[in-house]
């Protein structure tokens, strides 16, 4: 039985999950973004069926993805709760917001998953925390909404109290790997190379240590050390980094957003 997929919200995060979405013949993809001009440009691409509203797109769709920003989630939830029964069910993206808002906002009429992709989603290589806490859950909704989520990535069922430890190495992860890379990028133009050969240069070697990573049978820790020859330019490197405490900083930095992150679900 095809499934009806509702998008409230079509911008970065929304599209990049219904672009992973496409090659699926099992459902069919309903979209409503203020946006017009994207969302018939989704349309024409993908063949989105165009919804003026939520509420249009709650009534008739069997999973609701809510993709708006957190200070617009209430208003839109309130907004078509009274179409929303135990036969559908609300799927939030939106950061910060835990899943008892949503159970309140939608007065238990319907089931509630969250989801926290990152944004490696645009390329389909997302690593998503999915909640699936809320008792109106079916098992058939258990198991559809990690599938949709592993259309764009990784998909990780974890339990709502770790979405704060989430957020400090995944949500935030992407924004320490560019900061590194900007330092690299940096170093080697001091070192002589022109801007465009060394970010070029740096984003292979990210993209190939990543590569090398997930296709290794070996722990990171190791890949590490068939790198560093005893008493190289290697070694010297990292040498200077423990001097530093960088991997201390990088720890207490994780920490950092952490801890925002659990003060953003207390608010």
């Amino acid at each position: 039985m095809t499934k009806k997929i509702g998008f409230i919200g079509v911008g970065n995060m929304g599209s990049a999950i219904i672009r992973g979405l496409i090659s699926r013949d099992d459902i069919e993809l309903h979209g409503t973004d203020q946006n017009m001009t994207k969302l018939r440009q989704l349309s024409e691409e993908f063949g989105v069926v165009m919804q003026e509203t939520a509420v249009d797109l709650a009534k008739i769709c069997d999973y609701i993805v809510l993709a708006v920003k957190p200070q617009h989630a209430e208003g839109v939830v309130r907004e078509i709760a009274a179409n929303l029964d135990a036969s559908k069910c609300l799927v939030s993206i939106c950061a910060g917001l835990p899943l008892k808002r949503f159970e309140d906002w939608t007065e238990g009429r319907c089931a509630v998953v969250r989801v926290m992709p990152n944004t490696a989603a645009l390329v389909n290589e997302s690593v998503s925390a999915i909640c699936l806490e809320n008792e109106n859950l079916t098992d058939e909704m258990k198991q559809f909404v990690p599938d949709m989520f592993a259309a764009i990535g990784q998909a990780h069922v974890l339990p709502e109290k770790m979405f704060d430890a989430f957020t400090g190495v995944i949500g935030s992860g992407p924004a320490y790997v560019f900061y590194f890379m900007e330092a690299m990028i940096e170093s080697g133009v001091a070192l002589g190379l022109s801007r465009g050969q060394s970010t070029e240069m740096v984003k292979g070697l990210f993209l190939g240590s990543a590569k090398l990573a997930a296709q290794s049978e070996h722990p990171v820790t190791q890949l590490r050390e068939m790198v560093t020859s005893p008493a190289g330019t290697t070694i010297r490197a990292l040498m200077h980094f423990d001097r530093q405490s960088l991997r201390g900083d990088i720890i207490d930095g994780v920490f950092e957003s952490y801890y925002r992150s659990v003060e953003l679900g207390e608010k």
